[in-house]
């Protein structure tokens, strides 16, 4: 199973989540490309690290939206859409080439993650953008979403991922993070809840019932309060339960 984080996502002097703790426990990283988050010094120091501990490297492309912290719809036309994925993907694939490793997939974030999981345009332009730039490039998104249907029919690699510290809706989508309850919390809940998702493929959804969910990834979030803790408590759980941490790429 591999474990993702979300990585990169400080600016300038603000700094957010503890990427260098990250790195030693995760497989993969979402490194911000400066559309919500990360800047140009931040992206290479996060790559850097990531190629040292052999974890690989992927674009976390957002909406142009660093107020926000790309977690507000844009409805940005399709055509702009497409060059803006294109320009975080290439900016965040030279840093890596000077650091001297490489992009290995995509992973869309926050409101842009979550409207192409139904917004047809949107997650055309964004199979569209990755698909222009490198057609090797995984994209790392939600299990039975329009991006993963429409990633599939123009070629690319589909990596469907579940979300450890997430609460779900019973449709299998993740619950809004302005609804209570929406984060979780507690290492141990969290670590039992991944091993239940890595070996019978269900989650329990926010009103009880259960889903059923399909993933090759983890996403254990590098910015939720006591973030390096649960994806430790994760890692030796998915351990202890004979799952050995892995790249998907």
């Amino acid at each position: 199973m591999d474990l993702n984080s979300d990585s990169g996502e400080s600016f300038s002097s603000w700094r957010m989540g503890d990427d260098d703790a990250m790195m030693a426990i995760v497989t993969s990283a979402n490194v911000a490309c400066g559309f919500h988050a990360g800047d140009p010094s931040v992206m290479r120091s996060t790559i850097t690290a990531a190629a040292a501990n052999d974890v690989a490297v992927g674009a976390h492309v957002s909406y142009r939206d660093l107020a926000h912290f790309g977690r507000v719809f844009v409805d940005v036309a399709p055509n702009e859409l497409i060059n803006e994925v294109i320009y975080q993907i290439g900016a965040l694939q030279a840093m890596a080439a000077v650091v001297g490793t490489r992009v290995r997939y995509v992973k869309p974030h926050g409101a842009l993650y979550n409207t192409i999981v139904h917004h047809s345009a949107q997650a055309e332009a964004v199979g569209q953008a990755i698909s222009e730039v490198d057609d090797s490039l995984a994209v790392l998104c939600q299990p039975g979403s329009e991006i993963a249907r429409i990633a599939e029919k123009k070629g690319l690699r589909v990596v469907c991922e579940a979300f450890a510290d997430r609460a779900y809706n019973p449709d299998g989508t993740l619950v809004s993070r302005c609804e209570s309850g929406s984060v979780l919390h507690d290492p141990d809940e969290i670590a039992a809840r991944v091993v239940r998702m890595a070996t019978d493929h269900q989650v329990i959804a926010i009103d009880g019932t259960v889903v059923g969910l399909d993933a090759e990834s983890v996403c254990v979030h590098g910015d939720t309060p006591g973030a390096v803790a649960i994806a430790a408590a994760v890692r030796s759980a998915l351990a202890d339960a004979g799952i050995e941490p892995a790249r998907f790429t």
